[in-house]
């Protein structure tokens, strides 16, 4: 028969295989964390989840179980912490949901090892339940049950993951169900390919390029608040039991209120002790589904729980002006190879490269129709092996400043399910006339996608190529 405890009480495990379940009346994800004596984690790879579900000594088995290894866990991991979040696709917080249960079984022979039911849970949505720890050379297994409003990436967070998707902070009560974001936009059918003559002219003045302080557009989903520093929970070792019904865990932070919206100069450091991945190289992502991407961060495009990414679509739309000269913004797009070496650049002048693997529709002189303007094609399993990141831009050839321009935005779309990758808006931009959007890199197996949001001047690509090889140099390096 199970032994059912209470929070803060622990016992020894006395297999060394066990099945860690979270049931509840709701769907929910489950996850580990492998966490050192320092109270993190190693690096991002110590984090098993649905997009990541292989770890020494841990295997997650969606949605709702983690299997432990004992004899695998390697010898500087101090525990594994074992978490259960709500997916979103019902109850908002556990109060509404009700109290999960944990149930820790023999893997091997199916029987329940301990029960615990954590009850104190009311407008969190995530809960760190268990975890299995090292004590004087054997493995023993406490109740947690600290709740924590930030949902899942709150957690990863605390334990030092870096991760690129932080939700926004909790409703306020009185609780109303948050508003899905909006479906992506259609993909319009390219307008008709002008013949050169109709293309405008090559500018008959540009500016000399000097590197500015970049600037950094602003994302249609806004900037998330910063997070606290982190919870006590993350940071302790834990004395011996406490008595029957006492709890060491103190009660989480608040979650900081909602601000209003105010552009940010730069990114939002990451919390202290919080792992900082290489420029160009892939974060965690928790996101199932689309990416919202940052400046400067960066995903892997096989870790969203779907199939590999293989065609993407760059799109930039805007307002045609009321009066005075029109608004022509142009969509582009830079290939280098590793020595940061231009291989092509694909723009109104020249609409394709690679044959054909990149296909620019065609120039819109004036912002005209409705959703995408200007569409850049890409199949990414046609480009040639030398190519290695790919760099989309947008410019203002018509001189015009962002910040004048009505509903600009630009936005990176997976070609064959129509899901929206990452967004920008334009017009909450600076009075500059280009912007670095972002960036894919060839990985060893797949692509990465790095969010640039860095402003610029130029009215063409062609100013753009030389500013853009730090990007790809900062990958190598």
């Amino acid at each position: 028969m199970a032994m059912e405890l209470s929070k803060g009480a622990n016992t020894p495990i006395s297999t060394g295989e066990v099945l860690a379940e979270v049931a509840s009346s709701t769907s929910v994800d489950v996850a580990a964390l492998l966490v050192a004596a320092t109270g993190k984690v190693r690096s991002d790879s110590d984090f098993v989840f649905y997009n990541q579900p292989l770890g020494p000594g841990v295997t997650a088995q969606p949605p709702n179980r983690i299997r432990v290894v004992t004899r695998d866990i390697p010898p500087d991991i101090d525990k594994v912490v074992i978490t259960a979040s709500l997916d979103g696709s019902g109850p908002a917080t556990w109060g509404q949901a009700g109290a999960p249960r944990v149930t820790l079984f023999d893997a091997t022979s199916g029987a329940p090892l301990i029960t615990f039911t954590p009850t104190d849970l009311s407008t969190e949505t995530a809960v760190v339940a268990c975890e299995i720890y090292r004590r004087q050379g054997a493995w023993k297994v406490r109740a947690v049950g600290q709740g924590y409003a930030n949902g899942l990436a709150g957690i990863a967070t605390d334990f030092g993951i870096t991760v690129d998707d932080k939700p926004a902070p909790a409703p306020q009560q009185p609780y109303s169900s948050p508003q899905p974001p909006p479906a992506p936009q259609p993909y319009p059918a390219p307008p008709p390919q002008q013949p050169y003559p109709a293309q405008h002219p090559y500018p008959p003045q540009q500016q000399p390029h000097s590197p500015p302080p970049y600037g950094q557009p602003q994302p249609s989903y806004g900037q998330p608040q910063p997070y606290g520093q982190p919870q006590p929970y993350g940071q302790q070792h834990y004395p011996p039991a406490p008595p029957h019904g006492a709890s060491p865990y103190p009660p989480p932070l608040p979650n900081p209120s909602p601000q209003p919206y105010a552009p940010q100069p730069a990114t939002t450091p990451p919390p202290p002790g919080a792992a900082t991945a290489k420029f160009g190289q892939p974060t965690v992502s928790l996101d199932k589904g689309r990416v919202s991407l940052r400046k400067n961060e960066t995903v892997s495009l096989t870790k969203q729980g779907a199939p590999s990414l293989t065609r993407v679509r760059m799109a930039l739309g805007w307002d045609p002006a009321v009066q005075g000269r029109n608004i022509d913004l142009d969509a582009s797009v830079i290939a280098y190879d590793r020595k940061s070496k231009k291989l092509a650049n694909v723009w109104f002048l020249k609409l394709s490269a690679f044959n054909g693997a990149i296909g620019h529709s065609g120039d819109n002189l004036t912002g005209a129709g409705e959703g995408d303007d200007e569409v850049i094609s890409v199949d990414l399993t046609r480009l040639p092996p030398d190519v290695y990141a790919l760099v989309f831009t947008v410019n203002s050839f018509s001189g015009h400043k962002f910040d004048a321009v009505g509903q600009a935005f630009c936005r990176l779309v997976d070609d064959l399910t129509g899901t929206e990758l990452v967004r920008f808006e334009l017009s909450q931009g600076p009075p500059r006339t280009g912007v670095f959007m972002c960036m894919l890199t060839r990985g060893a197996q797949f692509w990465n996608m790095t969010g640039l949001g860095e402003y610029a001047d130029g009215a063409t690509v062609r100013k753009m190529v030389d500013p853009g090889k730090r990007f790809v140099q900062q990958t190598l390096h």
